[in-house]
């Protein structure tokens, strides 16, 4: 039954360095469609190639992702890999170059990409598109610029360097997390502005780049002048306005369900059943392989299943094609060539 499911909508993390017999387990389980990677998950990269070599052997079609951005959100920082800048840094220089700002972010996004697919990763969450209204400390400096256009050149740029890297992208958080002040990891933002607003600034990156945007990872943020859910739960946001309207057609990722801003929804398989009904391809449900031996990562796949057997839940075809399409169609580099491959060491030189 579960084998002809034909959709692996869950990517969950894994507890350490390695793989435990649960990993190997879950990893296994139909369902699940890829893993999150933390900076727990990291020693060097020996051991980091070692762990994404062993989930490819237990299914080559799982999608191994990480949030890695630069400034304060990059999971990997040591042993050759680039300390990368703030996505405001880029910003900052398109205020004094803007034509150097984009040749940078550009070599920002082969550096990132390649150093990541040298490793055996296959996705970073990656770029920030929310803007910097100046009052969200979770957004920060994660953002390039206030300027919707500036945003929208600057991560087309920086997507064009993971694009000569051979690795997909992730637009977020739509339709934009910066306006709020609360972080969402911890509180339920709330953004009063009326539809027409954010579609004029905020979503607006979505607009233009809905033809460049692999994927798209909402926001655990209510808009109530639009719909009472959060962003990542509605159907209006996500089918009537970000594939209706905007046109958009990659995957969409819902942002972790274990974070208060998904709470609203009543639950992890409540939630997870709520954004894959409103349009999610995938669901993610990060930092909990470690807790109670993970019981809320096997709760939530023996809950999906049952969903599924219940007819509460449609496995969707075309969401799986969509979370196929993310994994990478060109082999890595491997590190030491990559060292050596002349247009990383000019990606190297235009870093900001």
């Amino acid at each position: 039954m579960l084998q002809d499911l034909g959709h692996s909508p869950l990517l969950l993390d894994i507890a350490g360095t390695r793989l435990d017999a649960s990993d190997r387990r879950r990893l296994q389980h139909p369902l699940t469609g890829g893993v999150v990677l933390f900076a727990r998950n990291w020693v060097d990269r020996a051991q980091l190639t070692a762990l994404t070599t062993e989930v490819k052997a237990i299914r080559p079609d799982l999608l191994i992702c990480v949030d890695h951005e630069g400034g304060r959100v990059q999971r990997f920082r040591s042993d050759g890999f680039t300390t990368l800048p703030a996505m405001a840094v880029l910003g900052d220089l398109w205020m004094s170059d803007a034509m150097a700002a984009t040749n940078a972010a550009t070599a920002v996004g082969y550096v990132l990409g390649a150093e990541l697919r040298a490793c055996g990763v296959d996705l970073s969450f990656t770029p920030v598109l929310d803007l910097a209204h100046g009052g969200s400390a979770v957004i920060g400096n994660r953002a390039f610029h206030r300027d919707a256009r500036v945003v929208s050149l600057l991560a087309k740029s920086l997507m064009h360097g993971l694009l000569l890297a051979g690795m997909a992208n992730c637009g977020k958080h739509f339709p934009g997390h910066g306006f709020v002040t609360a972080d969402s990891h911890v509180a339920v933002p709330v953004d009063q502005r009326s539809l027409k607003t954010i579609l004029a600034d905020d979503a607006k990156p979505y607009d233009w780049l809905s033809n460049s945007l692999a994927s798209v990872m909402p926001a655990h943020v209510v808009y109530p002048k639009v719909d009472a859910a959060p962003a990542g739960f509605s159907s209006r946001w996500l089918q009537q306005i970000l594939r209706g309207e905007l046109g958009f057609q990659g995957a969409i990722f819902s942002d972790d369900l274990n974070m208060v801003g998904a709470q609203v929804s009543g639950g992890v398989l409540a939630g997870a059943l709520a954004a894959l009904g409103a349009g999610c391809d995938l669901v993610l449900l990060c930092n909990q392989s470690m807790v109670e031996g993970g019981q809320a990562v096997d709760a939530l796949l023996e809950g999906l299943a049952g969903a599924a057997s219940q007819g509460r839940w449609r496995p969707d075809g075309d969401s799986e094609a969509r979370r196929l399409s993310l994994l990478p169609l060109t082999p890595p580099l491997p590190w030491d060539e990559l060292m050596h491959e002349p247009a990383y060491q000019h990606a190297l030189e235009k870093l900001p």
